[in-house]
């Protein structure tokens, strides 16, 4: 990559991250991406798919494989407070998990094809929405437009503070967590704040439940029988001296290495639920969101990665481990073989979803040139 790409593509993302949408809302972004998209000459732009979903096809016109790059059009409702010339413009919203420069490095990778396509087969650059909600990789494929994509192989990245700055673990299996929001609605009979006696309050089985429900699950080894619920959220009644409360609400994350143990601590949880609620005469309703299911790195497609980094004398590190947050890359793993690699951030750079992150711009050439090199040795 020369200086001179650099410099723009350094600006491209400067843009991005001025003008943050979050999850559901990305129709800016998309319109942007899209644009450039169909400007490189893309031999095909498909739009709004699953959503907001942008998907571009470099086709070489000759027979071979499908192999698509995924990143993800989303920022979160989190105020920025990096103090960059290029900060968020909008209020409450930032790109504070470096989706901006993931969007930068799959263009950076369009620009290459379209320069030169592939040899056989075709690229397609995936820019999903809504992954930080985990709505968005299902819809993207569920959508029927996904046909006319339908990848054989699926390469994603994310960057990952904690690590050294450009260099790169890449898991040999479980990838990411799964994990899932539970939410537990009780409902009692309100009273009188003077006759709390004659009404039905959830405080005590609230009381009761919070150190259970975070019993079920207390971390430790990453193993296929790991386990961590989090209380997140507890609301009981309204903020007044009069009423004796007759609502609750907790709000739980379970998260789990293996789909099957999720399914396990799903019921183990909703079980205690059900029977505390029920001995104390209670209603419960209990519904979920933020379900990703969980990611794990197909074997061809992390050796293509592995290669690529290689080739480009780029540290790369091989683990076992997966990472606790979660993903919705998963997805794409039940049509396609799919891998995913995490690109270091710096061994001291602020956390996703801090408010002083911010995307290092020395990650665009390292990401998009492990990208490229994957595909030029998938599609020649």
């Amino acid at each position: 990559m020369t200086p001179e790409q650099l410099t723009r593509l350094t600006a491209l993302r400067h843009d991005l991250h001025r003008a943050p949408e979050i999850s559901g809302e990305e129709v800016q972004t998309a319109t942007k991406i899209a644009q450039i998209m169909r400007d490189l000459g893309a031999d095909q732009v498909l739009t709004d798919i699953g959503g907001h979903g942008v998907a571009a096809i470099f086709d070489s016109g000759q027979p071979g494989a499908t192999v698509a790059i995924r990143c993800e059009l989303d920022a979160l409702p989190i105020p920025e407070e990096t103090g960059a010339p290029y900060a968020s413009e909008v209020p409450g919203k930032g790109h504070l998990c470096g989706h901006d420069g993931h969007m930068t490095m799959v263009v950076a990778v369009a620009e290459a094809l379209a320069a030169k396509r592939p040899a056989k087969g075709r690229a397609v650059m995936i820019f999903q929405p809504a992954e930080e909600t985990g709505k968005g990789a299902p819809a993207f494929r569920a959508d029927p437009a996904f046909a006319q994509i339908a990848p054989d192989m699926v390469f994603s990245l994310h960057n990952l503070p904690g690590l050294a700055l450009g260099h790169v673990e890449l898991c040999t299996s479980a990838a990411n967590c799964a994990s899932r929001g539970m939410r537990v609605v009780l409902t009692g009979k309100t009273s009188h704040a003077a006759a709390p006696q004659d009404g039905l309050s959830p405080a005590a089985v609230m009381a009761d439940l919070m150190p259970k429900l975070s019993g079920l699950g207390q971390g430790g080894d990453l193993t296929a029988d790991f386990a961590l619920t989090t209380l997140t959220h507890a609301q009981l009644g309204e903020p007044t001296f009069g009423v004796a409360p007759g609502h609750g609400e907790l709000w739980v994350t379970l998260r789990t290495v293996t789909d099957t143990r999720m399914a396990a601590l799903v019921a183990e949880a909703e079980s205690l639920v059900q029977t505390t609620a029920k001995a104390a005469g209670l209603t419960v309703a209990i519904t979920y969101d933020d379900i990703f299911e969980a990611c794990t790195n197909a074997a061809e497609a992390t050796r293509h990665l592995h290669q690529a980094c290689q080739v480009l004398d780029v540290p790369v590190r091989l683990t076992d481990r997966p990472q606790k947050f979660s993903e919705d890359f998963g997805q794409f793993g039940k049509s396609a073989d799919a891998a995913m690699f995490w690109l270091g951030s710096g061994e001291d750079h602020p956390q996703l979803h801090n408010p002083d992150y911010d995307f290092p711009d020395a990650l665009i050439p390292v990401g998009a040139g492990i990208f490229l090199t994957a595909l030029r040795e998938t599609l020649g």
